[in-house]
């Protein structure tokens, strides 16, 4: 029988089909709608021999839980029908338990909450004196315009989603299988009609190499590749560490307004040059026409490759379209890219189109299964370029991108007119010029008015001659619409004044 409940009182039990519980190993596991010990879950007990028999042994279990903290307080329990059958005890017996331990204050129930752990039945305190706490950041700033991330609330939610159902519905059923180190066929042809339309790439879907990203790629190539590496004067700090940790040596080729100073290339050594020929990072600016073909020069007369970041390349404003370099010679470059600035980097996707000579290396090195990308993501971005989505959302993130550039622009014409602004014809991100060593202090003004931005040295390669000088690179791409306007105020507001 099961055990009465006087009438207006909480039945100390679950309601139907909120959940389940195991005598096996592991935690409190969250069940439907994300809670934990909600429908669906399981829970792990102890029963040990000991006074009050399998009552006693199962409220000794779920007091410890509780004590200990394994059970948080507000955690739902399982109905005492689920639990009993799980561990093999009278129903009876669960119920039993349940009620005693919530007239003790170890449990709540309530009416079609089901039974849970009581909010001041917390962990005691050890007595013990606690040392203080510092965080292990520091709290996030109030505004963000620190550059390399797209504006994430501007996700393209309904259309991926109708991408991601297509996908599913056509994936054939080895797509559920290991992953080719390759990547989806499907999105290899996918992304080697889009860069030839794009990008002037002459991609052959058969040198299509699929990666969880510029970093990943990167990893693959610093280890593929022998020999020093050139990379320009300025540029991504993370990106020189990933070839130093591959064993690669770098050395720094100056940069200019008209990019990379390639003709420190010939007579260098280098093995390899890695460049964003489409808009320099961070200074801003393609690389001039001459020393691309200066470039590819190189790597034909001393069997150089270049690594082609193509950085930006789809975010222009103020400029013609700049192909890719890999078009002037698709077997000395090879050429990378990702949906971390288009899309977003939560995706993790992105591609190497290589030089012949290099694919079969690469693949070697990823070994003979996809251990990043994932196949079904793949798939649906492959459905997401086919349907045309893709260029829609860039066309639609250039105009809007624009705006906030030209907002930016206008507001430091109106308040700081003093101060240079270079590098906005395309890309997310703009140089604000300093008066010689004030860059850190304009930094620290910033972080006083909640702005994360970041100065233009953080970027500065070791051995770097004839530097900018002093900056700011600030990123427009991150804030949310509703928040952009305070953070250029932020700005505005921690730039010096006029000299």
């Amino acid at each position: 029988m099961e055990p009465k409940v006087n009438p207006g009182e909480a039945s100390p039990v679950g309601g139907a089909g909120e959940g389940r519980a195991t005598g096996g190993g592991g935690p409190v596991r969250g069940g439907a709608g994300g809670e934990p010990g909600g429908p669906g879950s399981d829970l792990h007990l102890e029963l040990s021999d000991g006074p009050g028999g399998r009552r006693g042994a199962l409220m000794r279990a779920l007091r410890d839980a509780v004590r200990t903290g394994r059970l948080a307080p507000g955690t739902r329990l399982p109905p005492y029908r689920t639990l009993a059958a799980d561990l093999g005890l009278a129903r009876n017996t669960v119920a039993e338990a349940y009620a005693e331990l919530v007239a003790e204050g170890w449990l709540t129930a309530r009416q079609g909450s089901g039974t849970r752990v009581a909010d001041r039945a917390a962990p005691p305190d050890s007595g013990r004196p606690r040392r203080p706490t510092t965080p292990s950041r520091p709290r996030r700033p109030v505004h963000d315009l620190v550059q390399g991330t797209p504006d994430a609330s501007a996700f393209p939610r309904t259309a991926w989603l109708a991408s991601a159902r297509r996908a599913l519905t056509a994936a054939p059923h080895e797509a559920f299988g290991p992953g080719d180190p390759r990547g989806r066929t499907e999105l290899r042809h996918a992304v080697a009609a889009y860069l030839a339309r794009a990008r002037g790439v002459r991609a052959d879907p058969a040198r299509i190499v699929v990666c969880s990203g510029f970093a990943n790629a990167l990893r693959l190539l610093g280890q593929v590749i022998d020999g020093t590496i050139a990379v320009e004067s300025y540029g991504l700090g993370f990106h020189r560490s990933l070839l130093t940790a591959a064993g690669r040596t770098t050395f720094a080729l100056p940069i200019d307004e008209h990019g990379a100073q390639v003709r420190e290339l010939p007579g260098s050594g280098a093995a390899a040059a890695l460049l964003t020929p489409a808009h320099q990072f961070p200074t801003g600016g393609p690389l001039h026409p001459a020393r691309r073909a200066a470039l590819i020069d190189w790597a034909r007369a001393e069997g150089g490759v270049v690594l082609e970041d193509d950085y930006d390349g789809e975010f222009r404003y103020d400029r013609q379209p700049v192909g890719a370099v890999q078009g002037l010679d698709p077997d000395r470059v090879v050429y990378i890219g990702s949906v971390s600035k288009s899309l977003s980097p939560a995706l993790r996707l992105g591609w190497m189109v290589l030089p012949g000579h290099l694919v079969d290396a690469v693949l070697e090195l990823k070994g003979e299964r996809e251990s990043w990308a994932s196949a079904l993501e793949q798939l649906t971005l492959a459905d997401f370029l086919a349907s045309g989505s893709y260029d829609r959302h860039v066309r639609r993130m250039r105009r809007l991108y624009r705006r906030r550039r030209d907002r930016l622009v206008a507001a430091l014409a109106e308040r700081a007119p003093h101060v240079q602004v270079t590098g906005i014809a395309a890309g997310l991100h703009a140089v604000l010029g300093l008066p010689a060593g004030t860059e850190r202090s304009v930094v620290q003004a910033a972080a006083w008015q909640g702005l994360a931005v970041e100065g233009l040295g953080l970027y500065r390669h070791g051995e770097a001659t004839g530097v900018p000088g002093d900056g700011l690179v600030v990123g427009y791409g991150t804030p949310p619409e509703h928040a952009f306007a305070g953070a250029l105020n932020a700005l505005c507001e921690a730039l010096p004044p006029p000299p």
